[in-house]
């Protein structure tokens, strides 16, 4: 079976997944449906669909079997409320939606309808993602201990990235980029064990005309199996994005820039040989890292076969594993509940915020005009 797929929203994401889809062996594109029409008719020109800019004409006028939603976060819940009771699945882009009432709403409507609503989580997918998670299901790191999230060099709450609509959250630009690492907090650390316990701190680095509320945070939680877990995001600075776990048995540090995952298991701090040993150890694991991330990337540009492309991008991956799960009646990759605390994080964060998110020195956050 080949799914029959529609894309609501004709914007540089709304490409990213066409393309995915085209390429994808267990999917085809057959529409594209935005408000803007001459929008809508560049990006169905480009990718060989159709183009709508109504909703109910997309879905009176073609046989669906998956609807993809690729517009702000304001439009998500009326536009898979309208899909899901149509009984079509719908995979809507991050975040799902704003709050978790109104998730609950498009859980209640898919379940009643018999069909799936899943949110792209795309870096779960990451390569080094899927290596360190297997790492992990293989015990190599021993019994959980904690989870450090890591983000920083994030967008500032102003900068139009995906469009001006950002500038009606309260986080603007920057919030919209928060659930990425949010879910890999919790895909690496596990879900919290109770929401009321949940720390949360966030903090303004530079003045804004709009009123944003914060453009840093940092998340502190105990996860239902024990493992403690830190998530820090903040605007600007150099980008890291980096996940450091810790077991009983070792660590693991995985750089998400760089597509790396460095084991750390041996005890360097005997001696000045050891700790020499240990700068040695991960400089060649860095490297043997680095350098099979080049193959990957090398290979993919002359060998751009779907399986090469699905390995290398978290979108085409995700989207493939979520056809895969449609086609054989099974759960999709990303459970709703990495959703629903996804937005509960969000929404906890929003609230603390809104009490008065202290305004910290911009000394080292100057930008150019």
């Amino acid at each position: 079976m080949v799914l029959r797929t529609a894309v609501i929203g004709a914007g540089i994401i709304s490409g990213k997944h066409l393309s995915a889809l085209r390429e994808c062996p267990n999917t085809t594109p057959v529409a594209v449906c935005d408000l803007d029409e001459k929008r809508a008719g560049r990006m169905a020109k480009e990718h060989k669909t159709a183009a709508y800019t109504d909703i109910e004409e997309l879905l009176a006028g073609e046989q669906l079997h998956w609807l993809h939603i690729c517009t702000p976060v304001q439009t998500h819940v009326t536009l898979a409320q309208t899909a899901l009771a149509a009984g079509i699945p719908v995979l809507i882009e991050k975040p799902i939606t704003m709050t978790n009432e109104e998730l609950q709403k498009l859980v209640e409507t898919a379940d009643a309808n018999d069909v799936t609503v899943s949110p792209v989580h795309n870096h779960m997918f990451d390569p080094a993602m899927r290596k360190a998670r297997t790492l992990l299901e293989q015990g190599v790191v021993g019994e959980l201990r904690g989870v450090d999230v890591t983000y920083t060099g994030a967008s500032f709450a102003d900068e139009p990235n995906r469009g001006s609509w950002t500038f009606e959250l309260p986080g603007g630009e920057f919030e919209e980029g928060i659930p990425h690492p949010l879910y890999l907090a919790l895909v690496m650390g596990g879900y919290p064990n109770d929401a009321g316990e949940i720390d949360v701190q966030t903090a303004l680095t530079t003045s804004y005309e709009n009123p944003f509320t914060y453009d840093t945070t940092q998340i502190q939680y105990r996860s239902e199996t024990g493992t403690l877990c830190s998530i820090r995001v903040s605007a600007g600075e150099i980008p890291v994005h980096r996940i450091d776990v810790h077991g009983s048995d070792g660590s693991l540090v995985v750089d998400l820039v760089s597509q790396t995952v460095v084991p750390l298991g041996t005890d360097y701090t005997a001696t000045s040989v050891h700790r020499a040993r240990n700068n040695l150890d991960r400089a060649a694991r860095r490297i043997l890292g680095t350098a099979t991330a080049f193959y990957d990337v090398l290979n993919n540009r002359f060998n751009n076969s779907w399986e090469t492309e699905r390995q290398l991008d978290s979108h085409y991956y995700q989207i493939d594993a979520e056809a895969s799960a449609l086609i054989r009646g099974n759960a999709p990759p990303v459970p709703i509940e990495q959703a629903e605390w996804v937005i509960t994080l969000m929404e906890q964060i929003r609230d603390e915020a809104e009490e008065g998110a202290p305004l910290i020195s911009t000394q080292s956050f100057e930008r150019s005009s």
